[in-house]
């Protein structure tokens, strides 16, 4: 799962601006997703998918992960699998964290601090804060780990789990090893990573979803080494969509990042999924699937028990996977408030609540939108111009965001 990298940056989606071969070869060699959806930001995303429930259910606080929520990590370690997390955490927990969620082991960075991601990092691994000060990049060091992770799954006789949020490309927008104006020694004394201005260049935020495609395949080359290629299942999305202060290309025309935003390009992000000889290859869907569908979809995938009791939001897409009908969902819905209290979103949607299907877009304050003709939604329809379909559409829209709604919430 990438950090700030919306559907516009991986050219298989029809992406101009970057180059992501190994995502391209993952998509042309399995399925991807045309209509997949996060919420806005990390810390809500990251809720939902571990959980499978919509924020509105479970949501506290930015950076938080609700203690006792039950993750899609418990679900495969209480199914049989050996379980890693690595890459960026940033919900809490101390050191104990990851375990209760579900996880055997982990490589994270903003487990217990937030020092520098990027050159010379702070990391956290399985219980101890490791400093980093030869040159070393974060996001390598993970990846390094995941990879150590496969080699030792490959050894034993248990299925594996692991869950990867990645690092990058989030900002602070850097060199990475690849790049021309790369500098070992850059915040090696930093306490944080917040402690220099920084420019947030496009032309790093270019290499940096460079390196993020390159990591990707470094995973997929792992796997194959070690023989288990075609026995793992892998998905690829984003978190949310991209920094607002990144324009790209996409499909010949402009697409201006919005993260933070309810609005597509806030929203909209890649869906891949890849597993040889199980997905057939080259194959575009264009069923509506959300965060909430992670944690059914690999429930049934391990042939893992959920249970009523945990009110699970979404629907799993793993008959579609298979080739398979299923019963895919006709609707998203999204629950914003970043920091799990009411505001006001304004015009530019940046908090409340909204449902859609692949066309249409309705938000809880009446602001009703035809998506695929403004995208960036300037336009309200008219209530009064609406036609006899589009009334029945909205109609239904509400419905959605009255069951899922979370009951008194903004009438303090």
């Amino acid at each position: 799962m990438a950090d700030d990298m919306g559907y516009e940056c991986v050219s298989a989606n029809g992406g101009q601006s970057y180059q992501t071969p190994h995502l391209d070869r993952l998509a042309a060699g399995g399925m991807r997703f045309q209509h997949c959806y996060s919420q806005p930001i990390c810390t809500p995303s990251r809720v939902q998918i571990m959980s499978g429930q919509y924020n509105s259910r479970n949501y506290v606080e930015f950076g938080l992960l609700k203690p006792g929520t039950y993750t899609f990590g418990n679900l495969l370690r209480d199914a049989g699998y050996a379980t890693c997390v690595v890459g960026k955490w940033q919900l809490r927990g101390g050191f104990a964290g990851p375990d209760k969620f579900g996880f055997d082991e982990y490589c994270l960075w903003q487990l217990t601090r937030r020092s520098n991601r990027y050159p010379n990092p702070g990391l956290e691994i399985n219980s101890k804060e490791v400093d980093f000060k030869n040159g070393e990049y974060g996001p390598d060091i993970v990846s390094d780990y995941a990879c150590e992770f496969i080699d030792r799954q490959a050894q034993g006789d248990k299925p594996f789990f692991l869950y990867y949020p990645m690092i990058l490309p989030h900002w602070p927008f850097e060199p990475t090893p690849d790049s021309d104006d790369w500098d070992p020694t850059f915040r090696r004394d930093d306490k944080t990573e917040k402690s220099r201005k920084q420019k947030w260049t496009a032309k790093h935020f270019a290499d940096m979803v460079a390196y993020t495609d390159k990591l990707v395949g470094k995973i997929v080359t792992k796997l194959e080494q070690t023989g288990q290629r075609e026995q793992t299942l892998i998905l690829f999305t984003g978190d949310n969509g991209t920094y607002e202060s990144i324009t790209s290309q996409f499909e010949g025309r402009r697409w201006r990042g919005g993260k933070g935003h309810m609005m597509d390009n806030g929203t909209h992000v890649t869906l891949v999924a890849n597993m040889p000889g199980t997905i057939t290859a080259g194959q575009v869907n264009d069923h509506l699937v959300d965060f909430s569908d992670f944690f059914p979809t690999l429930a049934e995938w391990a042939n893992a028990s959920v249970g009523e009791e945990r009110r699970i939001d979404g629907v799993s897409f793993a008959p579609l996977l298979r080739g398979e009908p299923g019963d895919p969902r006709k609707h998203v819905y999204c629950w914003y408030y970043r920091n799990g209290k009411y505001v006001d979103g304004g015009k530019q949607h940046s908090a409340g609540e909204s449902a859609r299907d692949r066309r249409y877009r309705l938000y809880k304050d009446g602001g009703f939108y035809d998506v695929t003709a403004d995208f960036y939604e300037t336009d309200p329809l008219p209530e009064q111009a609406l036609s006899d379909k589009q009334r029945a559409i909205r109609a239904t829209l509400e419905g959605v965001i009255e069951q899922y709604t979370r009951p008194g919430f903004g009438n303090q």
